[in-house]
């Protein structure tokens, strides 16, 4: 068996492609005897499937999925971890600020006993915003999913085969890599990483996909949002119930009538809105159960390149 499978989805970073093949083939060949990378391209519109074509030529490690329409980064990872081999299998991601020499620390890792390990980044070279995003994030998964507090959930993370194997189990439209991992293992660690600036053009992630994400974790592995819902609505009840039986008392035994409206309106337009963000919440859970009725796929494949260097591997299906 391969040692490690590397995968890599792959998105508008044409230009970061080769230098990321080069440094696989310099840091990870100068450590491990048999290894892998698979970049699976989602459909992404810039001369990224020509680039990976090109190095699946020259390089007999490297193998490809070319998806037929955009997924989404964690649908994009769920089909190349179809097609990985290896004993351990990492996640990094396709723009160079993640070190492919920091995988050899994961992969001893794993090889100590854990299931999981996330590569830690003391400090993050992005955007504010993103760094803000990754702690709401972070607090979520601590809620939802039961995270440890000390483990950064980092999209560069080492998994082993038997995790793997589960986790591909999962053929829900609405995929979370790290959601599944944690509803399989407790087994999770962590070891230090450099976090680098990527390397060329500029970030794919943006506010929209972020929330993605958020939604993917909030209602895709827990009823918490409905509950928070349900206790917002009993206090907001019961204050209403109070604030009535202060105004009563007050007409009585003041025979002072509740001076204007300001404080109806306020009240009005709180109750209100949340009653409308209740009911938000309510229809992403139904909407995400309509479209995982209708067997939405979770991606499909239009093309895969085998590599060169070992047999042609298994073949990467349409996930319903």
């Amino acid at each position: 068996m391969i040692q490690v499978s590397i995968v890599v989805p792959v998105f508008n970073s044409a230009d970061c492609l080769p230098e990321l093949v080069r440094r696989v083939n310099e840091d990870v060949g100068a450590e491990f005897d048999s290894f892998e990378l698979i970049l699976v391209n989602d459909a992404s519109p810039d001369r990224s499937w020509d680039v990976i074509s090109e190095l699946v030529g020259e390089y007999p490690f490297v193998s490809a999925v070319n998806l037929r329409r955009n997924s989404g980064q964690n649908n994009a990872i769920m089909a190349g971890l179809h097609q990985a081999r290896g004993e351990v299998i990492v996640i990094m991601d396709d723009d160079l600020q993640h070190d492919p020499r920091d995988i050899k620390s994961m992969y001893d890792k794993v090889g100590e006993g854990y299931d999981v390990v996330f590569a830690d980044f003391a400090q993050k070279k992005q955007a504010l915003w993103k760094n803000a995003g990754s702690w709401i994030n972070d607090l979520a998964a601590r809620a939802v999913l039961g995270k440890p507090k000390h483990i950064y959930l980092s999209p560069y993370k080492a998994i082993c085969r038997g995790v793997v194997d589960e986790v591909v189990k999962y053929n829900g439209p609405f995929s979370y890599v790290d959601g599944i991992l944690f509803t399989i293992t407790s087994s999770v660690t962590q070891v230090p990483a450099q976090h680098h600036p990527r390397f060329a053009g500029k970030s794919n992630f943006n506010f929209i996909r972020s929330l993605r994400v958020w939604l993917n974790l909030t209602t895709g592995f827990s009823v918490l949002p409905l509950r928070v819902a349900t206790v917002i609505g009993a206090i907001s009840a019961i204050g209403a119930f109070g604030l009535a039986a202060f105004f009563i008392w007050e007409t009585i035994m003041v025979e002072r009538p509740p001076p204007g409206w300001a404080s109806t309106v306020v009240i009005l337009l709180f109750l209100g809105g949340m009653q409308l963000m209740a009911i938000g919440i309510l229809g992403e859970y139904i909407g995400r159960i309509f479209i995982t009725q209708c067997q939405r796929p979770q991606f499909t494949v239009r093309e895969v390149l085998p590599s060169r260097g070992s047999e042609a591997p298994r073949k990467v299906a349409t996930r319903l």
